[in-house]
């Protein structure tokens, strides 16, 4: 034992900050003198992640399992740089709680990779809190590109910023980050302010080369590139999408997202064959350069869309098959949803109209009653057909199976705030207000309750639009859910002018003496609300006014305007004749036989003779009337013919 503590203390001592090689040798000496010296084994896998040898530390650690527990700092930081960021989570949060400010960096950069986007946010929160200048500038980095993968995947309501700071556009990859945050909100013309900030503020730092400025500068363009088609400027897109160099950018997994942009912006590629060819050229990325799992699902999507254009239906319909088949039903997760919708337009296999693809697709809802994405699928196209009772049926139906198996997951997606929402807007579409509020209050109270969920918050969204629904029913108990709903809102952020708002109008039904002045304080006067609506202008429109104690209430009545225009009736082109004129005054009696209408003149004698019986008196004929002699017959008429009668 003293022997190895006398090599350590040799070991250490000629080991230097910028030769890791000779504290490398050194601990190899001191290691075959004895291989279970486990200090040597430690200095060694230091070294080796000095110099950036991260498989080789790797092995340093398997080997000596003893290692892991005394050296669990350097163990969860091999992890995250050999591609296992979810173990370096698991590793570094065993002992969070007293670990260094280190130990904590490894864990949020680890979350952040593994995206637990929100375990890494609170640790950052953390961090910031606890208070360090040195590290100020990457903490606030690093949040920002967190709040922007939270906006990506659905949970923003996480995000410590919801709007970028004037600070953030100062330092170009703060507004980066708040570039791509705004582009995850569907902010595109914002997202392209602040990355046109990013590539300008990067320009001008003067302590980098061209060539690490470059660097820095092509995925900005990559993005922008998105940022533009997304707008509609596709002229633009494709311009700036065939100036960027692909072979330049060093990430491959930025160089194949390149790629795939400059595809999608390009008139030249309307070849789908060549398309495809181009989309699998790009060399594949290695395991610590990896897509974010919402960039897999698009770009599997694209691939999947290509191979469909390419006539490769069948192919689609078994890749996407193995996709569902493989995850539990009914599941949330995109990538499953996506696999079942293209599966669906594979089978469709280009149906010319939305009922044929009807035809082709209802048979598999039978083999898959439970695929979220094909009654999705479904429904939108029983929506394209009008037939939004089918849609609402549907999905009612669907509630009902997951509602009755009692199953927490099942539970989850039942009330997933997608669904709700699509529900609720196929209700609002056919006049059905009462049903809505009742879907949304079941939603509102299911997320209320303590449950064991997979989602990490109940939406926002979904809360809110609740709440208001039931204060629109003006019912003294709805009223009351619906401050139950804005007060868990408030908790969450008391900063947050919805939740605000809510709580004080539910109060304001409920007991309007317990309003906090503090709550009525942050929201704006009456006063400003009003003060761009002219009264007179509503009066004139057409709004009641409110008659005077000294005005007779005659005095409330409106005289009804003298003439109202009538409205032309629109005629469906279905019961249009072949040569209808729109600008020819139909006939008015066209509707009566040809011979009761007014103008009608009988051509011929025979006609004016059959005209004789039409009339019924007023006009005297002519014509000769035959004379009776008396009951026995006529008089010099000619006898019938033999047969007839």
């Amino acid at each position: 034992m003293a022997a190895s503590i006398k090599s350590l203390s040799a070991l250490l001592a000629q080991a230097t900050i910028d030769d890791h090689e000779e504290s490398l040798q050194t601990a190899n000496a001191a290691i075959k003198k004895s291989k279970t010296d486990t200090q040597a084994h430690h200095v060694r896998a230091v070294a080796l992640l000095h110099l950036d040898r991260f498989d080789d530390a790797l092995k340093v650690f398997e080997g000596v399992k003893e290692l892991q527990e005394t050296a669990r700092f350097h163990y969860a930081y091999t992890l995250y740089k050999t591609g296992n960021a979810a173990k370096a989570v698991e590793v570094a949060g065993a002992e969070i709680e007293n670990a260094a400010r280190g130990m904590k960096h490894v864990l949020a950069q680890a979350a952040y990779r593994s995206e637990n986007f929100a375990q890494a946010s609170r640790v950052y929160r953390g961090l910031a809190n606890q208070g360090a200048e040195t590290e100020e500038y990457d903490i606030r980095i690093n949040s920002g590109a967190t709040d922007a993968q939270l906006e990506w995947f659905g949970q923003g309501e996480l995000a410590q910023k919801k709007k970028p700071a004037r600070e953030d556009l100062d330092v170009f990859e703060t507004a980066y980050n708040a570039a791509c945050a705004s582009i995850a909100r569907g902010e595109f013309a914002q997202g392209d302010i602040c990355l046109k900030r990013a590539i300008d503020r990067c320009n001008e730092v003067e302590d980098m080369s061209d060539a690490e400025k470059k660097a820095e500068i092509l995925p900005m363009k990559v993005q922008q590139v998105y940022i533009l088609t997304q707008m509609g400027k596709v002229d633009e897109a494709e311009q700036l999408a065939a100036a960027i160099p692909f072979t330049e950018i060093k990430e491959l997994s930025t160089r194949h997202i390149a790629q795939v942009n400059g595809i999608a912006a390009s008139k030249e590629h309307s070849n789908p064959y060549l398309s495809h060819r181009l989309f699998h050229s790009s060399p594949k990325p290695s395991k610590t350069d990896q897509y974010f799992s919402f960039q897999t699902n698009l770009l599997r999507q694209d691939e999947y869309v290509i191979n469909l254009l390419s006539q490769k239906s069948s192919g689609v319909a078994f890749s996407t098959e193995k996709v569902i088949s493989a995850a539990p039903t009914p599941s949330l997760s995109p990538a499953v949803n996506m696999a079942a919708v293209l599966n669906a337009a594979a089978h469709a296999r280009s149906a010319p109209t939305e009922k044929a693809a009807l035809k082709q697709i209802l048979p598999l809802l039978e083999k898959r009653p439970t695929d979220v994405g094909l009654i999705l699928t479904i429904t939108h196209l029983y929506v394209l057909t009008g037939n939004y009772a089918a849609a609402t049926h549907l999905l009612e139906s669907f509630f009902a199976r997951l509602s009755h198996s009692g199953s927490a997951s099942n539970l989850d997606v039942r009330f997933a705030p997608g669904l709700v929402a699509t529900l609720v807007s196929l209700y609002v579409q056919q006049g059905r207000p009462g049903a809505a509020r009742s879907e949304l209050s079941k939603a509102a109270e299911y997320w209320g309750k303590p449950h064991k969920s997979k989602t990490e918050a109940p939406s926002k969204a979904l809360l809110v639009a609740a709440g208001t629904a039931l204060l629109d029913t003006h019912n003294q108990d709805n009223a009351k859910t619906a401050g139950e709903i804005f007060k868990g809102l408030y908790n969450q952020d008391n900063e947050d002018r919805a939740a605000i708002a809510g709580l004080v109008a539910a109060y304001s039904v409920t007991d309007s003496s317990s309003i906090p002045s503090d709550l009525t304080s942050i929201l704006p006067e009456a006063s400003r609300l009003v003060s761009d609506i002219d009264a007179v202008a509503l009066e004139d429109a057409g709004v009641p006014a409110l008659a005077l104690p000294s005005q007779p209430s005659e005095s409330r009545k409106r005289a009804a305007p003298k003439s109202i225009p009538s409205k032309a009736k629109r005629i469906r082109k279905a019961r249009m004749p072949k040569e209808f004129d729109p600008n020819k005054k139909m006939d008015a009696e066209r509707w009566l036989p040809m011979r009761d209408r007014s103008y009608y003149r009988p051509k011929g004698r025979k006609g004016k003779k059959r005209a004789e019986g039409f009339t019924q008196g007023g006009i005297e004929e002519k014509a000769p009337v035959q004379q009776q002699q008396g009951s026995g017959g006529t008089k010099g008429g000619k006898k019938k013919g033999k047969g007839r009668k």
